[in-house]
């Protein structure tokens, strides 16, 4: 199944990281996902966070307010 995974965040350098280690990590798996970058608040807000980068797998939030590591996600993707 394709695993739908969101990155929240105004755009700030750690955001974008985020971004580049969710693509990273997708390419070393090689597994099926659609990536979703949200940089609008009003589209933030509904998911009721204060802190960013948020990043969230299949609508689960799994890491917040820090930049998700290459590794940590690769494991998160994998469970």
């Amino acid at each position: 199944m394709k695993k739908i995974i969101k990155v929240l965040g105004p755009g700030c350098p750690k955001c974008k990281t985020t971004f580049t280690n969710v693509e990273t990590a997708i390419k070393q798996l090689g597994i099926d996902a659609e990536v979703i970058k949200i940089e609008d608040i009003e589209e933030m807000m509904q998911y009721n966070i204060l802190t960013t980068p948020v990043l969230m797998i299949d609508e689960v939030i799994k890491v917040k307010g820090r930049i998700a590591q290459i590794d940590e996600i690769k494991e998160l993707l994998k469970s």
